[in-house]
């Protein structure tokens, strides 16, 4: 099992069509980076649990019930009477997303220390999950725990500068993370920041060598790449569609490729290191593909197995 581990929350999405100038109607959409993970996980068939505490508010009750109805193991999720974070969602002319959080005193922040299930075999942490404390410390410890188990790691740290306070900490926080991830999977966006104002690709190697048998980059319009060991990038390019929203896409990019390894009998830090280019390009055209339909849909909508061609 896959157990996923950060925040749920709920994104306020523009309404279609609005007349500018105007104050655009907000719709509720639920979401999260960790959140749809676990969604597309659910969906693709993977068997997968997610780590969170929700509130027992209505947008709380309808956040868990679409785990329910995803296939998700909720065993791990806790109730609390603390509010639903939020996310209002600026979307601009490409269909790229920008957020503004509401996260003072909300129930994310407050996930409790569990014992993970006997069958776990793999972790999924990052975003927002891992900046809001105490809920961060929660998390990063399960990291190193899990980690020091010789479990699988998977990290997308999926940065929101505007709820970082300190970013030279956040930075050095991260690099510590480093040793004990398996898969890191960044926007170039991400990088760009991570690496503060540093050549982009030399810190991403670097980051590579510290530790991450891969570390795969989402380029936008440009397509995915992997670095691995010592060998060139692995580029693949995205698949055309006509996009409705980019919300969700790097979070289905994180969710497929983790059901490709699952699928693949690779989701071990072993196994990740002695795939070959051919098959980091055909995880890379299978994130690809989930992704596509993720955009194509508003919202953060991940494709169900049946939509995919495996």
């Amino acid at each position: 099992m896959i157990v996923v581990g950060g925040e749920a929350l709920v994104d306020l999405v523009p309404a279609p069509g609005t007349v500018d100038e105007e104050i655009s109607p907000l719709y509720p959409r639920l979401g999260g980076g960790p959140y749809n993970v676990a969604i597309a996980l659910g969906r693709l068939g993977i068997p997968v649990a997610f780590y969170a505490r929700l509130s027992t508010d209505d947008f709380g009750d309808k956040l868990l019930q679409r785990l329910l109805d995803s296939n998700v193991d909720t065993s791990l999720v806790e109730r609390g009477e603390q509010p639903t974070t939020l996310a209002v969602v600026a979307l601009q002319e490409d269909g790229s997303a920008r957020y503004s959080f509401h996260v003072e005193g909300s129930a994310a922040r407050f996930v409790s220390e569990r014992e993970l299930p006997e069958g776990t075999s793999a972790v999924s942490l990052g975003t927002l999950g891992m900046v809001l404390e105490p809920g961060a410390t929660v998390y990063e410890k399960v990291l190193f725990e899990q980690a020091s188990r010789g479990k699988f790691v998977a990290l997308d740290p999926n940065v929101r500068p505007d709820l970082i306070e300190d970013p030279a900490a956040y930075r050095e926080r991260f690099r510590s993370w480093l040793p004990s991830v398996d898969l890191l999977k960044l926007s170039v966006e991400d990088a760009e920041w991570l690496a503060a104002g540093g050549d982009v690709l030399r810190a991403v190697r670097e980051w590579q060598r510290s530790g991450p048998a891969a570390v795969v980059l989402t380029r936008g319009s440009e397509g995915l790449a992997v670095l691995a060991g010592d060998a060139d990038a692995v580029e693949v390019p995205t698949v055309r569609v006509d996009v409705a929203d980019t919300i969700g896409a790097g979070d289905t990019v994180q969710a497929a490729l983790l059901a490709w390894l699952h699928r693949n009998g690779a989701l071990s830090p072993d196994a990740v290191r002695g795939l070959s280019g051919e098959q980091w390009a055909s995880a890379l055209r299978f994130a690809a593909s989930a992704a596509a339909v993720t955009v194509s849909r508003p919202g953060a909508e991940p494709p169900w197995a049946g939509e995919l061609d495996w």
